[in-house]
């Protein structure tokens, strides 16, 4: 375990482990974090963890975890890396086994108050129109050559049968397409665990939530992202199911096999990886971002669900729904980022990481171009979400990344031993939230007691200045798996 003394702090919500900790890293390890909650950081080894990733062949800069980072595979989850591009290397452990999971807001026309009375009705529809659980399929069932289609195309194959809009487009990260997606690099058992699983939710800490916009902290951004005090919203939270976790083992499987080729050491077997511009890290980043592309289209033909729901319950006084914005929180892209003063390409690894694109950025819709990118962070079950902006400082203070949560302080085993999925339904229901869930005890997986205090998170990287605030969502109704 990394010792508390070995930090140095940069600033009240910035400290660093120096490379001069271990011979074998290749740059500092940051982490963004108050002093208080750096406690919680080291319970678990979301630092060694982090320290390892600093070793990793073309690291540029400083290894980093946001202020929700926790254990996960290899990267801590809340890790971020820029890797030198071509050459550096690619881990599918810097990505997830859900490629792609990622963050959804839809704002509606009208106020949350306005349609309370039909709050139940409606999210019971919800959750009988869009499956959620383990393995649940949809009712739309792909054939392969409509499975290669959607690997390649994302979301706009979603436009093409009428379940997307343009401006639904635009308002999506890389607007739901990653060019490179290559569906011949994924292998038929992924493809076959994801005919049936666009338009279903899943489970852990996938989530649909009808929210109010109870605070406004920025009135000229909230305008231009289309916000308003009293609004009923719509967050999601999903991924690229079960088909994005065949595609991480199938490459992780690939990938240790071929490390001994290429002469690479790892400290750790979770940061299996190869060279980016290797036949093996090429077909593994096209595959990822196939698999990226299913996870668009699923946020997508949900968010179609949704809406229909949404029309039948509440019917024309409903109006529409309207994207947000779609950010992924679990995927590798070539971005460009100013290094030492010099602008440079790099392979970014966001795992459990966002992006936070400032004003000007030319990937941004023209409706971004002042506000910079909304960036979306949703907290626990019961506990607030917060809409940010993104920054031009976060290009060189973080490389354009930042939180995607709140984090976790509690096992999924942990939170089921402590908390009665039964009575957490009962607490969050006299609190005026309506819950659907497919299980108790997965409830119990997701209590907000097994989570950081996103309020905390949240104000780490606004003083950060990664994104700053601009609207906080209370949650009305929760629909899990």
């Amino acid at each position: 375990m990394i010792p508390p003394e070995v930090l140095t702090k940069i600033s009240d919500v910035i400290w660093e482990i120096p490379k001069t900790y271990r011979s074998d890293m290749l740059v500092p390890a940051r982490i963004f974090a108050t002093q208080r909650m750096l406690e919680e950081v080291f319970k678990d080894r979301s630092l060694d963890q982090l320290v390892n990733v600093a070793t990793l062949h073309g690291i540029l800069g400083a290894a980093m975890a946001m202020p929700d980072a926790h254990e996960g595979y290899g990267f801590p989850i809340g890790g971020v890396a820029a890797i030198s591009y071509p050459d550096g290397i690619i881990s599918p452990g810097g990505i997830g086994y859900d490629i792609n999971c990622g963050v959804r807001l839809l704002r509606s026309q009208i106020a949350l108050n306005d349609i309370k009375e039909k709050l139940e009705k409606l999210s019971l529809n919800i959750y009988q129109n869009i499956p959620s659980g383990v393995g649940e399929g949809g009712d739309l069932k792909l054939s392969a050559q409509e499975m290669d289609s959607v690997l390649r195309h994302g979301a706009s194959w979603m436009q093409k049968k009428g379940f997307a809009t343009e401006q639904d487009l635009r308002h999506i990260e890389s607007h739901g397409c990653l060019e490179n997606a290559a569906p011949n690099s994924v292998s038929d058992s992924a493809k076959k665990r994801g005919l049936d699983q666009l338009g279903t939710l899943g489970a852990g800490n996938h989530f649909i939530e009808i929210d109010i916009v109870d605070e406004i902290y920025d009135e000229k951004t909230a305008t231009a992202f289309g916000l308003w005090k009293g609004q009923a919203v719509v967050l999601m939270h999903t991924g690229s199911r079960g088909l994005g976790h065949q595609v991480a083992t199938d490459h992780i499987r690939i990938m240790m096999s071929a490390m001994p080729k290429y002469g690479i050491n790892i400290p750790d077997r979770e940061l299996a990886c190869v060279p980016f511009s290797s036949t093996e890290g090429t077909n593994y980043f096209n595959a990822m971002a196939a698999a990226a592309n299913f996870a668009w289209a699923n946020r997508q033909y949900i968010t179609h669900k949704v809406r229909h729901s949404w029309n039948k319950i509440l019917g024309a006084a409903g109006g529409d729904l309207d994207v947000v914005y779609d950010v992924a929180h679990n995927i590798a892209k070539v971005e460009t980022h100013s290094i030492d003063g010099k602008k440079q390409k790099v392979i970014m690894h966001r795992k459990g990481a966002t992006r936070s694109f400032g004003p000007g950025n030319p990937e941004l819709a023209k409706e971004f171009q002042y506000t910079g990118q909304p960036v979306l962070i949703p907290g626990s079950m019961g506990t607030a979400s917060y809409v940010l902006a993104g920054t031009a400082e976060s290009s060189a203070i973080s490389f354009s990344s930042c939180c995607h949560g709140a984090g976790r302080i509690m096992s999924r085993a942990a939170a089921k031993r402590q908390v009665h999925g039964g009575q957490l339904q009962q607490e969050l229901l006299s609190a005026g939230i309506h819950i659907q869930a497919g299980s108790l005890p997965g409830l119990a997986e997701e209590a907000p007691s097994a989570y950081k205090n996103v309020d905390d998170v949240v104000e780490v990287v606004h003083q950060a200045q990664i994104a700053r605030k601009v609207a906080r969502l209370k949650p009305c109704v929760v629909i899990k798996g």
